[in-house]
């Protein structure tokens, strides 16, 4: 038998439901031979505690000591500005990481700590768990086996059924940082091809404040892919059918659809069509239940050295590039190019500009 300690970081809302999938798969992995203990901390003293005791597990008063006292991975799921001082904790430690997204506040953050990340040679999985949903791995296997011929084009759909607070919209980091950065993210994978530019246009039909904040809550992406493939990307707070993820892989053979099934969020306007006859799922969670559980198990085999990483912190920073770029499109109202993580870190290239939300009139 295996044993695996792994010290879970953050134990707020989004860290109890890694935590919640992390035990689940724990059980599963007993039938591979594989004991996972897993050992909470937070950085709100006394939290991980409570929360340990409602779980039935244990806790560490803080990272530090949950690092001294000994454990062979990190997960960490707490607030986005507390992600670098804890890789860099698990750096100095040795310790396998994986870490939700996105690694580091902004791009330069982000930038800064990935070359922490590569001198040292550390490992750290980044929490895009699209990649391990069986829609988006079943569409990518079809087109890496040529059964769709050559991609002509890809039309991703992001819409959540009701928009967040105001109050978190104004923090977020814009529309396309906070939603489309998913699928920006799978059409990399998906394809093998880089995101080379992006025009974005968006707008705001539904509730005042979103557009005080300086945000919008519809926006559509037109992007460039490295070979010239077209895709666009949209979307959504106010998808009022229900939670909707999709993307349309179309090609010169075939064509299949992602997220196209009895849960999906819209109806037919055909004659005697009832398809599909499901209830939506109400949010993220639900839609990629199994993912998130499919890339716990990614990390546990990452540890123990039976795969290879299966999305590096230079993924995730990708994505995030193509988001700022098409933040920045919707404040000008002009196409912008893309530079890749290798050349902005060669410095071949410099990162996009960043500016405030407001868009373009």
């Amino acid at each position: 038998m295996k044993n695996i300690k792994i010290g879970m970081v953050g134990v707020g809302r989004i860290g109890r439901m890694h935590v919640t999938n992390m035990q689940a798969v724990a059980e599963v992995l007993k039938e591979r031979d594989v004991n996972v203990e897993i050992i909470l901390a937070d950085a709100m003293p006394g939290f991980a505690e409570q929360v340990g005791a409602d779980m039935g597990l244990k806790a560490a008063e803080s990272v530090d000591k949950l690092i001294a006292d000994g454990v062979d991975a990190l997960f960490i799921a707490t607030s986005t500005a507390g992600h670098v001082d804890v890789l860099r904790k698990g750096i100095a430690a040795q310790l396998p990481m994986f870490c939700e997204k996105p690694i580091a506040s902004d791009v330069p953050e982000s930038l800064e700590i990935i070359q922490e990340i590569e001198a040292a040679g550390a490992t750290v999985q980044v929490g895009h768990q699209r990649r391990f949903d069986a829609g988006y791995k079943e569409a990518k296997r079809r087109l890496d086996a040529g059964e769709l011929g050559w991609l002509h084009s890809l039309k991703a759909v992001s819409g959540d059924a009701f928009p967040p607070p105001a109050s978190y919209l104004a923090t977020s980091g814009g529309l396309f940082r906070d939603v489309s950065l998913h699928d920006f993210d799978i059409i990399r994978w998906l394809t093998g091809q880089d995101i080379v530019e992006v025009y974005a246009r968006g707008s705001n039909n539904g509730d005042p404040e979103i557009g005080a904040v300086g945000d919008v809550d519809t926006g559509a992406a037109v992007l460039t892919l490295a070979d010239g493939t077209l895709a666009t990307a949209i979307a959504t707070r106010y998808n009022g059918a229900g939670h909707d993820i999709r993307l349309d892989v179309m090609g010169s053979k075939d064509s299949t659809i992602v997220g196209l099934d009895e849960k999906s969020a819209f109806s037919s306007a055909e004659q005697g069509i009832d398809f599909p006859t499901g209830e939506p799922h109400p949010t993220f969670a639900e839609r990629f239940a199994d993912a998130y559980k499919n890339e716990c198990i990614a990390f546990v085999e990452l540890i123990l050295g039976e795969r290879e990483n299966p999305c590096t912190p230079a993924d995730a920073v990708a994505a995030a590039i193509v988001a700022d770029a098409a933040q920045l499109s919707l404040f000008t109202g002009e196409p912008v190019k893309i530079p890749t993580v290798r050349e902005i870190l060669d410095g071949s290239a410099q990162p996009v500009e960043v500016r405030a939300l407001v868009p373009s009139a």
